[in-house]
């Protein structure tokens, strides 16, 4: 018996070593939980009994889970607690049934938290929208942002003018003459309410519309355009009643038109009488105080807190579309959410995550993959469920050092990360692999210049680099060099980088001819260099210039253009240390300058 103590006690300490695990790679993170024994419990999940009788001062997404050996116990104030109470308890169950015998006591810091998809350029459909809605659930995001017109086309139905869904006036190409029925529109908002989730339609006006001039001859802005709209959102809102739909975005950026103040007014005037609230963005044409206000800026960190005043929601983390997938979830897990301390408040509402797809994309799910949607909405999701300040919110896509508690607090999150890959994503995340923060010696060397500076990060951006150290602009060589320690003679896998392309823009050094790396690159390992693999398109894509809204732009992305899409180069270890020397030159207006040396078999990540 003596024997058999030891034996018993590391098995029970091993069992309870799982359940915390379990616990703490929850995505977004518990407010409270407490393990109440050491032990996994396999309880009937058809006795899961569900109460709705918390207390009055709970808000409506609060939720408490309890998961007992016999059975699971559920309390919120509202179905939607209930909700993201049952999509904790999927993340806690393992592969035969058991979860962690655990009590969890939740809710998130801000009342928003969304995701939005611009359908107005790429028409993603039905099927696709709802797999873009469950994994939404999953963590929790409960915001759709549906962008349903942009120049290309309209894409919802109208009945009082059907000619804007007639494709000889769309963008070709452009999925011509596709648009969602109001049907369809219903069937949508009925699968998120479902799932927690509360959909935004965007009607972009009176900016970003080519369609409609196409169509009527006339600017939307105008009032033969305002007196068709007008039309078009009556329509709209009788076949999609307010209990639907309770907000409708109206767009308004990105135009100039003769008055904007008028327009604004009549814009806002028009949703509410219909009883919806209003969302514009912000920068846009001027919106009254009662209409919620979507804030982006396209200079680092120029947010630094949500104006007061009036409601508003924060896109300003950054766009999917315009970062290194790799890189973003980084760039998000260091964001202070809406600015100030990250709290929530009358006018701090939230944020909302956005994937602009302005080049034409031929498969809307690469297009996904592309901007890496799966590991940039959970790490929003985590951000802006729990809120406040992290260890270090100025990196922006700077890492910290291996050695900073801001890195192993990322480090622990890309933990998460691979869990949640592994049981629950691996084709969402393909693209994937964590990142951690070795140092390189940088130096830059231009027109008479040159200077050396220290960087961390499997991935670089060197425009931050050369933002933070006052590199001067134009043109520029840029050497990288690292150390690698190998314990033995090996070959190792990297995904190997010179250029991340905005998605939203071609403008990028392409596909290089066959044997060279992108932007004049080279990578040397002890001296020796390393080729690329072998192109399918040498050549291809090549332009050194903004392409909005020419030919160029309705090429799409294939897998061969994006670095974090293609097969791993293998690269030569010796036993001992390995010298690693990247370098590239930036040398167009408009370059993203960028480099990236990720290890896929490895973790990447410091403990």
């Amino acid at each position: 018996m003596k024997r058999l103590l030891p034996l018993l006690a590391a098995l029970c300490g091993a069992v309870a070593a799982v359940a915390q695990t379990t616990l703490d790679a929850l995505i977004p993170q518990p407010r409270h939980t407490e393990l109440l024994s050491a032990r996994l419990v396999a309880p009937d999940t058809a006795r899961i009994r569900v109460s709705l009788d918390a207390p009055d001062d709970w808000g409506d997404e609060r939720y408490s889970l309890t998961v007992g050996p016999r059975r699971i116990e559920i309390r919120a104030k509202t179905p939607q607690g209930v909700v993201w109470a049952r999509r904790t308890l999927a993340q806690l169950r393992d592969a035969d049934g058991r979860y962690p015998h655990v009590h969890i006591d939740d809710w998130p810091e801000f009342p928003i938290r969304g995701f939005m998809w611009d359908d107005g350029r790429n028409f993603a459909g039905v099927e696709l929208l709802k797999h873009w809605i469950d994994l939404m659930s999953a963590y929790k995001v409960n915001l759709f942002q549906w962008h349903l017109t942009d120049k290309p086309a309209w894409r919802i139905e109208c009945r009082c003018h059907p000619e804007l869904n007639d494709p000889r006036y769309q963008r070709p190409g452009r999925d011509t003459g596709r648009f969602y029925t109001y049907d369809q529109i219903r069937e949508v908002i009925a699968y998120a309410a479902e799932r927690g989730i509360r959909v935004l339609p965007e009607i972009d006006m009176p900016g970003h519309s080519d369609y409609f001039d196409a169509t009527f001859g006339f600017a939307m802005a105008s009032p033969e355009g305002m007196r068709v709209l007008e039309e078009c959102i009556a329509e709209f809102c009788r076949e999609i009643p307010a209990d639907l739909c309770p907000a409708i975005h109206i767009g308004s950026d990105e135009v100039h038109i003769a008055d904007p103040a008028g327009f604004m007014e009549w814009a806002q005037r028009t949703v509410r009488s219909h009883g919806r609230e209003c969302f514009a963005w912000d920068p846009g044409l001027p919106a009254d105080s009662r209409t919620v206000r979507q804030y982006w800026r396209e200079t680092p960190g120029e947010l630094t807190a949500l104006p007061s005043g009036h409601p508003a929601v924060d896109s300003s983390m950054g766009y999917l579309n315009l970062y290194d997938p790799l890189l973003m979830p980084a760039k998000l897990f260091f964001y202070t959410p809406c600015g100030g301390d990250g709290r929530a408040s009358e006018a701090a509402r939230g944020g909302i995550l956005c994937l602009w797809n302005d080049v034409r994309a031929a498969d809307k799910r690469r297009a996904a993959l592309h901007s890496g949607l799966a590991g940039g909405l959970m790490t929003f999701a985590e951000r802006f469920w729990s809120g406040g300040r992290t260890a270090d919110d100025t990196p922006g896509t700077l890492l910290p050092p291996p050695d900073t508690r801001a890195m192993r607090d990322f480090g622990a999150f890309q933990r998460r990360m691979a869990d949640h890959k592994r049981r629950f994503l691996a084709e969402d995340m393909s693209y994937w692999c964590p990142i951690g923060a070795p140092e390189w010696e940088v130096t830059f060397t231009g027109d008479g210049f040159e200077k050396s500076v220290r960087a961390w990060g499997d991935v670089v951006d060197l425009d931050a680099l050369c933002r933070r150290h006052a590199i001067p602009d134009g043109a520029l060589a840029v050497r990288l060099s690292r150390t690698i320690v190998s314990e033995r003679d090996t070959v190792r896998r990297f995904r190997v980088g010179f250029d991340h392309p905005q998605r939203s823009n071609r403008i990028s050094d392409g596909i290089p001819e066959q044997g060279r790396w992108p932007n004049y690159g080279s990578l040397k390992v002890n001296g020796e260099p390393i080729a690329p693999h072998r192109y399918a398109e040498p050549g291809a894509y090549r332009f050194h210039f903004h392409t909005w809204a020419r030919p160029e732009e309705e090429h799409p992305y294939t897998d061969e253009q994006l670095y974090w899409m293609q097969q791993p180069v293998e690269v030569p270890l010796r036993q001992g240390e390995n010298r690693v020397e990247l370098t590239l030159r930036r040398h167009f207006a408009g370059q993203r300058f960028h480099a990236a040396f990720v290890e896929v078999d490895g973790t990447g990540i410091e403990n």
